[in-house]
């Protein structure tokens, strides 16, 4: 992928950002600027790495090590990182991670599809089981804690 289309993606990953914690949590856009900043420049600073390093890891792997560097401990930025990051809430980046995985599923849906009815009924089978799941252990780990 060429840095233009990186670059355009990161603005557009930035923006949907800015806008699901703006809507979702109230958080105004220039509070999380600084945070949104932070995380774009730890992911391009993944995909430099990736490409300059021989060692053939994937970007996230990259971006992970990098994010950890710069809150460790020892880092002489940990605090403003660490400041500026929680100002963003994390479902927000979810939001564009579920809309860029669905994009990416959408170009393989008649490949799934091929594969014939049952699939499909494995594929629900399998999202309702995680779904209750989910809420089951949710609604323990919250009566236990006393939250509920």
């Amino acid at each position: 992928m060429r840095y233009i289309e990186w670059l355009f993606l990161f603005v557009l990953s930035g923006l949907g950002i800015a806008l699901a914690n703006f809507v979702g949590f109230n958080v105004g856009f220039m509070d999380s600027l600084p945070g949104i900043l932070i995380l774009l420049a730890i992911s391009a600073a993944g995909v430099i790495v990736s490409k300059i390093v021989p060692l053939k890891l994937p970007i996230v792997a990259y971006v992970s090590i990098i994010g950890l560097l710069t809150a460790c401990p020892i880092s002489p930025c940990r605090e403003f990182v660490i400041e500026a990051a929680n100002k963003i809430n994390f479902t927000a980046p979810l939001t564009m991670v579920g809309a860029y995985a669905g994009i990416s599923i959408s170009g393989q849906i008649k490949s799934f599809l091929k594969q014939g009815w049952k699939m499909i009924v494995i594929g629900v089978f399998v999202m309702t089981g995680t779904f209750i799941c989910s809420a089951l252990i949710a609604q323990i780990v919250l009566s236990i804690t006393g939250a509920i």
